[in-house]
């Protein structure tokens, strides 16, 4: 059918919670390729491995290549141990095709810093993307430093396969894509918290599909063990419970707008209420969805189905964007203290 993108639009929140967005513009503009990424060798290896990539050639390749290294570099070993090498068949090629594979699904995109963001337009550019990027979970992120940046997890998807990626930025001008590694990274839904928890990255995750999870990492861009932190309880939720987007943090707990699966493939919207310093312990629980489809949200492209990939808070409203049915977005305002007074 269709090959999904990230596009952007502009608009303000006022202190009541009413969204404006702004007018659409009449045209789009594509990225300038960047295209000499660096690469960690650390992180390069390890996604090697999980991809079963582990022929002697490997070592090889990579003992050519500093601890950071770039994609012309990566390009410059293989030619090197190719023509070294004293015997190069259809297995080395095999994979050297692997590591271009993987160089490739990490890249960078810059748009001219002229023109205005909601002209900016990212595309699917990688192998592991080729039908499509989804569902990007952006979250402006503080760093115990004072550094602010925004990530986004989303879902690449090439046809046959959907892992999760990273996607990060300091301007919305230059990009970066990249893979994840780890057992965690797998499946859809992940959603990072926006700042470290004792001193260590923190994310959502529903990597076996149905329940969802609570991850913790040294390295933002490796996720490898995760807790349990909530199977599907209620009857608008017993095929899977995920999240809709980044927690935020209030004064009562970490806020998480959850989506929830029940019969009928019906997608709602929830939420609960996680502990600030141990998030892996659930304050509270909505019962009943937040949102549910209405009749003239039920039918479109992915019909019965409302849902959001993340909120935000502005005053003692809590403004959630949502999808419906894939054909259009809207959004809703609920009052965070009665929100909170029902997850309490």
């Amino acid at each position: 059918g269709h090959i999904s993108s990230i596009e952007f639009r502009t608009g303000v929140v006022d202190g009541e919670g009413n969204l404006v967005i702004d007018p659409a513009v009449n045209c789009v503009t594509a990225p300038m390729g960047c295209k000499n990424p660096a690469y960690k060798k650390k992180l390069f290896r390890r996604r090697l491995q999980e991809m079963d990539v582990t022929h002697d050639v490997v070592d090889a390749i990579l003992a050519r290549l500093d601890s950071t290294f770039s994609h012309d570099g990566l390009l410059e070993a293989i030619a090197c141990e190719r023509a070294e090498a004293k015997s190069w068949c259809r297995a080395e090629e095999e994979v050297a095709d692997e590591l271009k594979f993987l160089a490739e699904c990490n890249y960078v995109i810059q748009f001219p810093s002229s023109t205005p963001l909601s002209q900016h337009v990212i595309f699917p550019q990688s192998p592991s993307e080729r039908r499509g990027i989804e569902d990007a979970r952006f979250v402006p992120f503080q760093d115990d430093n004072g550094d602010l940046a925004y990530y986004a997890t989303y879902t690449a998807w090439n046809g046959h396969t959907t892992l999760p990626q990273m996607l990060e930025t300091t301007d919305f001008n230059l990009f970066r894509l990249s893979t994840l590694s780890g057992k965690v990274a797998t499946n859809k839904g992940m959603a990072i918290f926006p700042r470290r928890i004792n001193g260590l990255y923190a994310t959502l995750a529903r990597s076996d599909g149905v329940n969802s999870y609570l991850a913790y990492s040294d390295d933002i861009h490796h996720w490898d063990e995760a807790e349990l932190l909530a199977k599907p309880r209620y009857p608008w939720e017993l095929v899977k419970v995920g999240n809709c987007g980044s927690p935020i943090e209030t004064e009562a707990g970490w806020l998480v707008i959850t989506h929830g699966v029940g019969s009928m493939r019906k997608y709602s919207i929830g939420a609960m209420l996680l502990d600030l310093k141990d998030p892996s312990k659930v304050i509270g629980r909505l019962e009943e969805p937040l949102l549910a489809p209405t009749e003239n949200e039920r039918v479109g492209y992915v019909p019965n189905v409302v849902y959001s990939c993340g909120a935000m808070v502005q005053g003692n409203w809590l403004v959630l964007p949502y999808a419906m049915s894939d054909y259009a977005v809207t959004a809703a305002r609920i009052r965070l203290d009665e929100l909170l007074k029902a997850l309490a």
